[in-house]
């Protein structure tokens, strides 16, 4: 913190240095970001961090991305045929599209790209089991051919979180995704500067010159991404009243996420203005290691369930100085087919004692709960000293271990015993919208070794979910959601912790900024 607080210090002296008309035009030319977290890991596909997720947003493309409606829409591409029987998608790439290394994209660049994905995220695993052949059949022009149709080809290839389906070079996409790529080439509407990232204090982007944005309006992830700063900067500072500071006197620009018991100081200001992030909210979430002891017991995770109180864990995180509600969902409350079918376990009084009946029940014999908790993640860490209290009261033997946000993002990907540096429990929150479907919706998969961190091994469910993608009617896909989440309710393989709607605060003088969970860094501008 004392060297961010230099660093912030050196931008004030060179500044001060500078002619007053050169330091105002670089100000005007930078936007200058303090993300919700450290920026430790740089590649998407390998991580679901959320702040790796919005670096690749900076960098990255993709060929389908979703509107301000939720639904996906050509990005890279042009547009695509379907052939009759559904089984062939011909998807033809915009011309002039270029990577920041000079090369063209190439249509065997998106195909190398989305077979990387395909080995990692869920929903393109569904697709890669029905992928008869890729094959390039020119620069411009990608064909799919499919063992039987696949409805939703178009959603699964505008997923927005959880590894997004991002365009990179063939050269680097053929990387195995359990290997970090770190040579961040797409082409995205900014350039990555490699030489300037610093883990713990900064990352740093330019406007890529030879970005081609669509010739349309931006809407959310779709249309035209326009850049209007020169520079981006992200600038780590754990301390949330470092950063509302640094705001307020103008050293940054934006802060990603506010801190609740901290926005009085921007109401105080004319300088600063404090908005919603975005309409539909983020869900906390408590994950359990469910391949070891003692959460591959799911009797254990399901008595848990009675002990929880969301207010808890809301008021923990937002003091109720935001909005929040409870959401017995596995699905985020107010997005479609998402109802509430565990409330009567997340409702009603608890009564600890009863619990502590079930976990004995279950077959607890005093194992060590390893809680990972992230001290630099205000948005997190209230969460782990809830679990970690709530869990000791309830006579199971708790180690909770206090780590940074990279750390835990590193380590929750170890499958060893918590006596070998494994782990019990993280906790986490991600955006409605990366959630509000079974195909989005990692935390609640039963894919086991090939799924989310945590494991869950379920074929109940995935079955359910094959049949959900197959489904011809809004219907049979409610039916099917409902049977999704009345069998992760029986044994949890995540338990949700409330959906709340927190704040982002912004100098007076940047316009344009899209409603969304992401810092994304077009539109934004200097008014």
């Amino acid at each position: 913190m004392a060297m961010y607080r230099r660093g912030l210090l050196a931008l004030g002296c060179a500044a001060g240095l500078a002619r007053p008309a050169l330091a105002q035009s670089a100000r005007a030319r930078t936007l200058r970001v303090v993300p919700q977290a450290d920026l430790a890991n740089l590649d998407p596909i390998w991580t679901t961090a959320a702040v790796t997720l919005n670096h690749g947003y900076a960098i990255f493309d993709t060929l389908y991305a979703l509107d301000d409606t939720l639904q996906p829409r050509p990005q890279m591409a042009a547009g695509h045929a379907l052939s009759d029987d559904r089984r062939v998608w011909t998807i033809r790439l915009r011309p002039g599209l270029t990577f920041h290394d000079g090369e063209p994209v190439r249509a065997r660049d998106c195909i190398a790209s989305l077979l990387r994905w395909g080995k990692r995220d869920a929903y393109g695993q569904m697709l890669s089991r029905v992928t008869e052949k890729w094959e390039a059949v020119d620069d411009l022009t990608i064909r799919l051919a499919l063992k039987k149709p696949f409805p939703l080809l178009l959603d699964a290839l505008a997923k927005r979180a959880n590894f997004p389906p991002f365009i990179m070079p063939e050269r680097l996409a053929l990387t195995e995704p359990t290997t970090q790529v770190t040579e961040m080439v797409g082409s995205g509407p900014y350039r990555f500067f490699k030489d300037e990232w610093s883990i713990g204090n900064r990352a740093a982007y330019a406007r890529f010159d030879g970005y081609r944005p669509r010739d349309e309006a931006s809407s959310f992830l779709a249309g035209g991404k326009r850049a209007h700063f020169d520079r981006v900067e992200w600038h780590t500072v754990p301390d949330a009243s470092t950063a509302s500071a640094a705001l307020v006197r103008g050293e940054v620009d934006w802060l990603e996420q506010t801190m609740p018991d901290l926005n009085a100081t921007f109401a105080r200001s004319r300088d600063v203005r404090l908005e919603p992030i975005d309409n539909h909210g983020l869900l906390s979430f408590l994950r359990f290691n469910c391949q070891a002891a003692p959460f591959d017991n799911g009797r254990l995770r399901r008595a848990i369930l009675g002990a929880i109180d969301q207010a808890d864990y809301m008021q923990a995180v937002t003091g109720d100085a935001i909005r929040w509600q409870r959401c017995a969902s596995m699905f985020p409350c107010g997005m479609p087919f998402s109802r509430e079918l565990g409330s009567d376990l997340l409702s009603g009084p608890r009564d600890l004692g009863k619990v502590r009946e079930a976990i004995r029940a279950a077959g607890y014999a005093g194992e060590k709960v390893v809680i990972m908790n992230p001290t630099d993640f205000p948005s997190i860490a209230p969460l782990g000293f809830v679990t970690a209290d709530l869990l000791t009261r309830l006579g199971m033997k708790v180690d909770l271990q206090s780590m940074d946000w990279g750390t835990l993002v590193q380590r929750r990907a170890s499958k060893a015993p918590v006596e070998s540096g494994g782990w019990s429990i993280f906790h986490s929150w991600a955006g409605a919208t990366t959630m509000m479907n079974p195909g989005l919706n990692d935390y609640v998969r039963g894919l086991g070794a090939g799924g989310y961190f945590g494991w869950h091994e379920n074929a109940t469910i995935e079955g359910l979910v094959e049949r959900w993608v197959d489904a011809a009617s809004d219907d049979e896909r409610q039916q099917l959601v409902d049977a999704i989440q009345f069998e992760a309710w029986a044994a949890p393989p995540t338990i949700m912790l409330g959906q709340y709607y927190p704040t982002t605060a912004l100098r007076s003088d940047l316009t344009g900024r899209l409603s969304t969970s992401m810092p994304l860094p077009w539109s934004i501008r200097r008014s």
